[in-house]
């Protein structure tokens, strides 16, 4: 199976941004147990790099582990080089695409507007990542998706337990969860139980949607 046939599965990636490194593990294996199986870290979040690195062994099979907030060429090498299974970018930087393309990486660029979405998908981006989901509304992607629909759309930023379902009924492929699961409260606090039980919320919602549509 694909990465992006994954994704399509699953439709939830986890974003971990800045969580406290010596809290990576523990956040990261509270999330599996949650019935995550996409995980980014941000290449801004300290030891990000050396988290991927782990986590590829750790989770073996279990868990498609990224990297995010990849900001240039690089940047993409050295997630590439840690074992990253996909690249997640805020912009859209054809350079980036071209190369993790090349290296047999899959890459979801950044993008908000139309054009962008375009460039990105012929630039050979096999799906875009739209942010920020949350202030553009369902409405935009509704209207988007309508002469785009061929090109596979992330929904990230702003996307909770609340309106995820919304999401995805306007045919988004999948969800970027940053903040709104990745609990720093519950982290910061080692309730990593709750945290687990909060993925399962999010999956168990995802779950039904999918079987009503």
């Amino acid at each position: 199976m694909s990465i992006l046939e994954a994704l399509k599965r699953e439709k939830i990636i986890a974003i971990l941004r800045n969580v406290s490194e010596k809290n990576l593990d523990e956040t990261a294996k509270a999330l599996n147990r949650g019935g995550i199986r996409l995980i980014e870290v941000t290449m801004n979040s300290e030891g990000a790099l050396q988290a991927i690195n782990r986590w590829k062994s750790l989770f073996s099979n279990e868990m498609i582990i990224g990297a995010g907030t990849v900001l240039n060429l690089q940047m993409a090498k050295e997630a590439i080089s840690a074992g990253a299974d996909f690249l997640i970018t805020p912009n859209l930087d054809e350079e980036v695409v071209s190369y993790s393309i090349d290296q047999g990486v899959v890459i979801w660029p950044g993008v908000m507007t139309p054009s962008e979405m375009v460039r990105a998908w012929e630039a050979g981006a096999e799906a875009i990542k739209l942010f920020p989901a949350g202030l553009l509304g369902i409405d935009y992607i509704k209207d988007v998706k309508g002469p785009l629909d061929s090109i596979p759309i992330i929904a990230t930023g702003g996307v909770n337990l609340q309106n995820i379902k919304t999401f995805l009924e306007a045919g988004v492929l999948g969800v970027g969860l940053g903040s709104s699961l990745v609990d720093k409260k519950l982290i910061e606090e080692n309730r990593f139980d709750d945290l687990t039980n909060l993925a399962r919320k999010y999956v168990t919602a995802v779950n039904q949607e999918s079987s009503r549509l």
